[in-house]
């Protein structure tokens, strides 16, 4: 396409690793984003709280080893994580098609599949980024990686179980009030997106 970039979109499915029944967004995007506002964007589609680290690990083409765009968190990680506020998305994805690896959350390691769907043109009137789709609530932030998630809900199918109410409380509790929990709700039209530059100066300010 010939036209500028402030008149595209970059269209991503992001869909969380090893979890059935599968838990996933579509979501439109500014073509002028970098790779900190795509973060920031998946952040809010999917439902978690930017509380942790994250990573984007791309594979060039021809290359072994992946790029990795996310945060360093020393002056030894400038060599090894680019920043991502300093890489525009358009640097990296050029070809419909790609699969790059976004991880949040080194501890509890979640581990998302990012397909770059395609290139669009936006629609007057429509403001972006825009969830136009997707399946089944977050994780809640914290719950313990993948085995957690799944032995929460295990627990909280159960009343009489000898944790659910110390699970309940601590839902309730959480920075987002997480309870009643249901494993299976998601409305895209529900989900509300930060500014990526305000996120930014909150996170290091």
């Amino acid at each position: 396409m010939n036209k500028s970039k402030n008149h595209l979109v970059y269209q991503f499915k992001i869909s969380l690793n090893e979890i059935e029944p599968l838990i996933w967004r579509r979501i439109q995007v500014p073509a002028k984003y970098t790779f900190w506002d795509l973060h920031v964007a998946i952040q809010d589609a999917m439902g978690w709280l930017d509380y942790h680290l994250h990573a984007f690990r791309i594979r060039p083409k021809h290359k072994r080893k992946a790029i990795e765009i996310g945060i360093p968190v020393d002056e030894w990680d400038g060599d090894m994580v680019i920043p991502g506020w300093e890489i525009p998305i358009i640097d990296y994805l050029t070809e419909p098609g790609q699969l790059i690896e976004y991880e949040y959350d080194f501890g509890d390691g979640w581990c998302h599949e990012v397909l770059f769907e395609g290139i669009l043109l936006k629609t007057k009137g429509t403001k972006y980024p825009k969830c136009i789709g997707g399946e089944r609530a977050c994780p809640p932030e914290d719950c313990g990686s993948i085995s957690g998630y799944y032995r929460l809900i295990e627990i909280l199918q159960d009343p009489n179980h000898n944790e659910y109410e110390e699970n309940v409380t601590w839902l309730k509790g959480h920075a987002k009030n997480y309870y009643p929990y249901d494993p299976d709700k998601f409305n895209p039209d529900e989900v509300r997106f930060d500014n990526p530059k305000q996120r930014w100066k909150i996170a290091f300010s």
